[in-house]
């Protein structure tokens, strides 16, 4: 495995400063965000298609500095129930998905979306429990007359790009959030849909990321290294379904960076669970903690997990 940095949490630094910044840490790769919420601070691809010379000043970029390029990632909802809203995130992944193929990058980072409720809908809907019966006719248009067929038109696309892995992320808010509407989805459109695992999503709904890994196997395309710590004071009360915003400090659970929510040892057994599920590729440092800044809470991760893939490698090669 390598370690990646998503570039979004040094998006204030013009793109060579922060890969000098990421070389002097000792850092293999960089997901780059171009497009959707991630935004273009560092890659534009409407710039960047077609143009061989820019894109060959983007890579001596990477290159000099010693990195590659984990993922292009282009977080969005293009099966959102306002046309122009969809049209915008689904052509921005389109565009990463073409300059994935021209630039040699064998990935694209997104979520599936989510749709509205039915077609006069203007807002998504995301449906959390069975009942009323409402919502098992949501999900029965969210799913079948929406969500299945763009995403089986989109996988013929990637692929005519060449491109062999589009990584959704499973977060809450989306259709696609744990293993089993993951594989749902993948079930439907076909292998080059897999996941994008991020325990900080995992953690929080209770689901136990080693196990998750186990289950899913051959279909994650990515990880996303983040954590989630819990306020004792407020989650056997309130529980985890909290919709008050992430600065709140009255909330059940926020976002931290790795090891300030989980110790070593339970971040030793998901990447254990990576390596035993055949995954060998990026584990892509995500910062979104609001008690750090970037740096801080980068360069913080950046020193945990060395040790943990370390502490990994070394014990693999132990028991060879």
């Amino acid at each position: 495995m390598i370690l990646s940095v998503f570039s979004v949490v040094l998006g204030g630094l013009p793109f060579a400063e922060a890969c000098r910044f990421l070389s002097s840490q000792g850092v293999d790769a960089v997901e780059i965000g171009c497009g959707g919420n991630p935004g273009k601070q560092h890659c534009d691809p409407r710039e960047l298609l077609g143009n061989r010379l820019k894109q060959k000043e983007f890579l001596g970029i990477l290159s000099d500095n010693g990195l590659k390029i984990a993922a292009l990632s282009c977080h969005g909802n293009p099966v959102h129930p306002d046309p122009q809203v969809a049209r915008d995130f689904h052509e921005d992944f389109e565009d990463a998905v073409r300059l994935a193929a021209e630039l040699g990058v064998d990935r694209v980072v997104t979520f599936s979306g989510c749709p509205g409720g039915s077609q006069g809908d203007q807002t998504p809907n995301w449906v959390t429990c069975a009942w009323p019966d409402d919502f098992q006719e949501i999900l029965s248009y969210q799913w079948d007359e929406v969500l299945i067929p763009y995403w089986q038109k989109e996988a013929a696309f990637v692929k005519s790009q060449g491109i062999g892995k589009v990584a959704l992320e499973m977060h809450p808010g989306f259709c696609v959030y744990n293993p089993e509407t993951l594989l749902r989805l993948r079930k439907a459109a076909g292998e080059v849909i897999g996941a994008n695992l991020d325990p900080s999503h995992l953690f929080w709904q209770g689901i136990d990321t080693p196990r998750a890994i186990r289950a899913l196997g051959k279909a994650i395309h990515f990880f996303h290294a983040k954590d989630t710590s819990f306020d004792l004071s407020f989650n056997p009360v309130n529980g985890v379904l909290d919709y008050k915003h992430y600065s709140h400090p009255e909330r059940s659970w926020v976002f931290r960076t790795v090891g300030y929510g989980h110790g070593q040892l339970t971040w030793n057994q998901i990447i254990s669970a990576l390596r035993q599920a055949g995954y060998d590729g990026p584990v892509s440092i995500e910062h979104e903690d609001a008690l750090m800044s970037g740096k801080e809470g980068l360069t913080k991760a950046i020193r945990f997990l060395k040790d943990v893939l370390m502490t990994e490698s070394a014990g693999e090669m132990t028991w060879a």
